[in-house]
């Protein structure tokens, strides 16, 4: 077809280019009538698309029910959009009382060698993963006081008022006969009655809490993975739930007291009366097929691209070890409220996402009473460990990573990476940081490693740097032919990465900038020296900035307003005490010395000035990028609002990039700047350091 598709509901409307390209039609908000359109969309066959499915009769016009899929999201609820979704033109799964497009195919087809080898594969990644619709649930079952020697029963709940009850040809009274068999036919078992994780948190009603005690069943109210359960290898009772698809599927018995889409293919033990519509017999295989493969339709995380069933199933893994990764409560102490979205959404997991306050004495108390983890940004977090460790408060030190946007932190532009290391600071090299140790301790898998050679061939091959700061002006003409370049990146003067753990070979009270270019033009008398400012710096008015004599006399070039991924390439060789622009170079494979102790120095990939033994171990740049760009930072997608691998932020950056620089960036620039010349000048009036 082609044409409009009437959408009565905004909710559907906002999933607007999923209902385009699995209808073909172009979707219109309607609100009185289907007129000028091809079809109408409804969200199933619940009460809310009533008005849809009207319409459309009315017009007679075909009514297609969109629904979610089997393998959603990681939470319920709108704010995460759909990673699977069904679009019936009959039906709809769970209304057993019309056909549906996913019986049809029951009922009819062959699926192909393929697509049964594509199923199974599917299941493994699905039982491997422990996925399901949604996957928030908590990974292990408490399960102190369940004998390991008895059989164990699960009876699982619904809410009231779900459709797919009502759909299965059965109602409220059916859970009481379930419960009554369940007890009945499994005596000395472990009965357990599983709650609806919405009766649970209080936001609907359900049907077993009020007769499973009476009858000796456990109640389990934990929001808990159905993968979890299934450990205890247990018989499954239930109406219509998608949990008794997902135990049929996982190899477990399982009782129907309804009619679900699932009962009916000689898989189940149904207690309901049959559907004399389903007259085949299906393999657990052939199953998935229809419901996973051909049912279901798929749509990439974060971009919203199609994408295959195993590709979702990947996707849905990652979020589900990132969120469950976060295991413990955080309280985050005075971080900035604009960073607050990146940060929660890299830290939100079984607990929620991190609470916020700017008093370390709420901070304190907040992380005693829940068990929390406290984090804070930068050096203050390593400053508060000491006071903290006392108080048997894990703190997290939070920076900004290595990909982190277009444009800069102190212009406020939002962080796609973060690093939260436990133990140090990545750029503090008086102590350990996680990194150190991640590098220390190798363990890097060949699959890690070519993982991190593919991303460091993208990142040179897009020109991506931390910052991706665009420039108008170019080097290339000013490069004498047969000069070596020596390219020497500017730090920012009293930035915390230049302050601590300085050598006594560079005095504090000096420009770190003005040392560097001394050294390098010592180093390297006869080379072509570009010195290349600090965007904080040159963009900004941070602390660092040269007078033009000795910018001069020790650099043939000051490389103001160029982008730092048009130089690096022509580069011969980089000075730097500790500029990430360092990691940049060694990842394009250019030499690098080093004046200062980064955390990319001592593994035998730079030249070093300084040493430390606690890096005493070789690694080969792949392992270095697999640290430094998979294993310590974590990434965010601002567009979906949901964790990412780097691979993700790495292509948002692209597209970012390419873009022309909107207001938000110009007055975040103008900010920045006020913010630096406020503090500046508070420095100046309390006698402090004159940043130069």
């Amino acid at each position: 077809m082609t044409g409009r598709i009437a959408c009565f509901s905004p909710g559907l409307l906002a999933l607007k280019a999923e209902v385009r390209l699995l209808s073909g039609l172009e979707p219109r908000l309607a609100l009185l009538t289907a007129r000028g359109s091809e079809a109408v969309a409804g969200w199933g066959h619940k009460p809310t698309a009533r008005r849809a499915r009207a319409a459309a009769q009315r017009a007679g016009l075909p009514y297609l029910a969109f629904e979610d899929g089997f393998l959603r999201s990681l939470k319920p609820g709108p704010a995460q959009r759909p990673s699977a979704m069904v679009m019936d033109r009959t039906g709809i799964y769970y209304d057993a009382r019309t056909p549906s497009d996913l019986e049809t195919l029951l009922e009819t087809s062959t699926f192909t060698a393929g697509e049964i080898a594509d199923a199974q594969a599917l299941l493994g990644l699905i039982a491997r993963h422990r996925l399901s619709k949604y996957n928030h649930g908590l990974d292990r079952l408490d399960l102190q006081g369940v004998p390991a020697d008895k059989p164990a029963v699960i009876a699982v709940d619904q809410t009231a008022g779900d459709q797919s009850i009502a759909g299965a040809m059965s109602d409220a009274a059916a859970f009481a006969r379930m419960l009554a068999a369940a007890a009945r036919e499994n005596p000395g078992a472990t009965l357990i009655a599983k709650l609806h994780p919405e009766t649970v948190s209080g936001r609907k009603p359900g049907h077993l809490a009020s007769h499973a005690v009476g009858l000796g069943f456990r109640i389990l109210a934990a929001d808990v993975a159905p993968h979890a359960l299934f450990e205890l290898n247990p018989r499954v009772y239930t109406v219509s739930s998608q949990f008794g698809f997902e135990a049929l599927l996982a190899g477990l018995k399982v009782t129907c007291f309804g009619t679900p889409f699932y009962a009916g293919w000689g898989l189940t033990d149904d207690r309901a009366p049959p559907c004399p519509r389903r007259t085949a017999k299906r393999t657990a295989a052939e199953l998935a097929a229809a419901a996973y493969l051909r049912y279901c339709h798929y749509f990439d995380c974060w971009t919203r691209k199609p994408v295959d069933a195993l590709t979702a199933a990947d996707q849905l893994a990652f979020l589900r070890r990132s969120y469950l990764g976060n295991g413990r409560p955080v309280v985050g102490y005075r971080i900035a409220r604009w960073k607050r979205r990146a940060v929660s959404a890299m830290l939100d997991g079984p607990h929620g996402p991190p609470r916020y306050t700017g008093s370390l004495r709420r901070a304190v108390s907040l992380a005693r009473r829940h068990g929390a983890t406290l984090a804070a940004w930068g050096i203050a977090a390593v400053e508060l460990r000491p006071e903290l460790e006392g108080l048997g408060i894990p703190c997290l030190a939070v920076e900004d990573g290595f990909l982190r946007s277009v444009g800069l932190g102190a212009a406020f532009t939002q962080p796609l990476s973060l690093v939260f290391d436990a133990t140090g600071l990545y750029y503090d090299p008086t102590r350990p940081s996680d990194i150190e140790t991640m590098l220390a301790a190798g363990g890097f898998s060949a699959d890690d490693c070519r993982r991190a050679a593919r991303l460091r061939r993208l990142i040179v091959e897009r020109g991506i740097t931390k910052y991706n700061v665009a420039g108008r002006a170019s080097v290339v003409q000013a490069i004498p032919p047969g000069r070596e370049v020596i390219l020497v990146p500017g730090q920012v003067a009293d930035d915390w990465a230049v302050r601590v753990g300085r050598p006594p070979s560079l005095p504090p009270e000096m420009n770190i900038n003005a040392l560097l270019l001394e050294h390098a033009r010592a180093a390297h008398p006869d080379a072509f020296v570009i010195f290349k400012p600090h965007p904080d710096v040159e963009q900004l008015g941070r602390a660092g900035r040269l007078d033009r004599s000795r910018q001069e006399r020790h650099a043939d070039l000051i490389a103001s307003d160029t982008p730092l991924e048009q130089i690096l390439p022509l580069a011969a060789r980089i000075e730097t005490y500790s500029s990430l622009a360092g990691f940049e170079a060694l990842l394009r494979g250019i030499p690098v010395t080093v004046h200062g102790l980064p955390f990319y120095a001592g593994w035998g990939l730079t030249h070093d000035h300084n040493a430390t033994p606690r890096r005493n171990s070789n690694r080969s740049l792949d392992e270095m990028a697999a640290a430094a760009l998979i294993r310590y930072p974590r990434y965010w997608d601002s567009e979906s609002g949901l964790a990412c691998p780097p691979e993700v932020a790495l292509a948002r950056i692209a597209e970012a990039r390419g873009r022309a620089v909107g207001m938000t960036r110009k007055l975040g620039h103008a900010v920045g700047r006020g913010v630096i010349l406020a503090r500046r000048l508070g420095a100046w009036a309390k006698g402090g350091g004159n940043g130069a």
